[in-house]
């Protein structure tokens, strides 16, 4: 079992590196640096690698913050308060929801933009979160990925979402949401 976490951690981390790292013009971490020197498929022989690894694989109080934010998004969005809902996304003109219809700039655009898709509560339907995965890069940014699912009166629209979430002094904020809706009823099966 572990080595099956271990190569699932490696398989999720290949190729990325802490985006705050490069930002700051600092060389990777090491464990992404680890991670792309032993990117060959098969088992990871480092023991030094499997037990960090191992480490990762575990939620560390940061992904529970982000569960959090998440949490408090599906209670505030099943009372109908879109406002409350978009208190957790960056308060910035650089947020951006990317979607169907194009790219929303701007958290005052986004808010807008929830707004006129979902007039009321009837309209917006009970929401849940599943398949939710995070993968923290640094102290300073995850990225998650996930399913949505809208309980309504005539439809249950599902889909896919990617959000970019950063650390800022009032805690975690998307600052990218991706979200994208299926054709159909169908749902991802693991």
């Amino acid at each position: 079992m572990k080595k099956v976490l271990v190569m699932m951690a490696v398989g999720i981390a290949i190729g990325s590196g802490c985006v705050c790292d490069a930002a700051a013009g600092r060389a990777p971490s090491a464990t992404s640096a680890a991670i792309r020197a032993s990117s060959a498929p098969g088992p990871v022989d480092d023991p030094a690698l499997v037990a960090q690894l191992a480490n990762q694989t575990s939620e560390s109080p940061d992904e529970r913050q982000i569960r959090g934010v998440l949490d408090a998004q599906v209670a505030a969005w099943n009372r109908g308060d879109i406002d409350e809902f978009m208190k957790y996304y960056w308060r910035s003109e650089k947020t951006l929801f990317v979607g169907a219809n194009g790219v929303t700039r701007g958290w005052q655009a986004v808010l807008d933009r929830y707004h006129r898709a979902y007039p009321n509560q009837k309209v917006m339907g009970q929401l849940t979160f599943s398949n939710i995965e995070i993968e923290q890069d640094c102290a300073l940014a995850a990225v998650i990925i996930g399913e949505y699912h809208l309980h309504r009166e005539k439809d249950n629209p599902s889909g896919v979402f990617t959000l970019n979430f950063r650390r800022f002094p009032e805690g975690w904020r998307i600052t990218v949401d991706h979200t994208t809706a299926f054709s159909d009823a169908r749902a991802i099966h693991k």
